[in-house]
């Protein structure tokens, strides 16, 4: 497949993804808080993030428009590190798109599917361009930062959106029990960020988009209903753990080359 036929290929993904976006952010349609009966409110489980965390969506969005206009550029066309990534970037974004779609005729369980697909391309597409370091400064923003940030956020909304899935298919056990749920549900969202902290040589931008996501389902969890003190707690304890844990590993790699020297 020629260049010119991936890019075109990337770019049309990324309109798709504009399209689902027109939806989710209201403009045609419905807001994504409002689709599906209410199941992705902030206040829908006790592991939704607060409203203000999907703030993080702008920079995101920024991010991908800039990688789809800079793959066109001369220099994108040397980086072989694009051309391993290129459709895993447009898969994602056809999954966004899709996500979106699905969440506004009220497919709860298919989001939870294309959410899990999406964060499993994204996996692939980190662990990629972990291979090999950037060339440029611009590659390494636009290609590890910016999905960097989109793994690391997209990890913790599939968490959450199998919650709100369980939730809004009748599974909304008492709050002792359901606070028992939400600390096991933030235990494995914190095992992952370790996880990814080990296989992915510590990206910075994948445990502070975690970490934004944590520290926002605990200001929901302290100041807004369903209220939780020991959630909030949790959520901050985890995304410490995430933040810890990607800065022990970059500094240990960075330890390893300098002991060689």
């Amino acid at each position: 497949m020629s260049a010119t036929v991936r890019r075109v290929l990337v770019t049309i993904s990324a309109v798709f993804m504009v399209l689902g976006t027109l939806y989710g952010f209201g403009v045609i349609g419905q807001r994504v808080e409002q689709s599906s009966g209410g199941a992705f409110a902030a206040d829908a489980t006790l592991v939704t993030p607060a409203s203000p965390a999907f703030s993080i969506w702008s920079v995101i969005y920024l991010g991908l428009f800039a990688y789809v206009a800079w793959q066109w550029l001369p220099a994108a066309r040397h980086s072989g590190r694009a051309d391993r990534i290129w459709w895993l970037a447009a898969v994602s974004m056809l999954l966004n798109g899709a996500w979106l779609l699905v969440t506004q005729v009220g497919w709860v369980w298919v989001s939870v599917v294309v959410i899990a697909a999406l964060a499993l391309a994204l996996g692939e597409l980190m662990a990629r361009l972990s291979e090999s370091p950037a060339r440029t400064a611009t590659e390494g923003v636009l290609l590890d930062g910016v999905f960097g940030l989109y793994l690391g956020w997209v990890s913790v909304a599939t968490i959450a959106n199998v919650t709100a899935a369980l939730v809004a298919s009748g599974v909304n056990p008492p709050l002792e029990q359901g606070q028992v749920w939400a600390i096991g549900i933030l235990a494995v969202g914190a095992l992952l960020g370790v996880v990814f902290a080990l296989r992915l040589g510590g990206r910075i931008a994948v445990a502070a988009a975690m970490a934004w996501a944590m520290v926002w389902i605990a200001v929901g969890r302290l100041t807004a209903a369903p209220a939780s003190t020991v959630v909030g707690v949790v959520a901050v304890a985890a995304a410490a753990v995430i933040l810890v844990a990607a800065v022990a590993v970059r500094g240990r790699r960075a330890r390893i080359p300098a002991a060689g020297r």
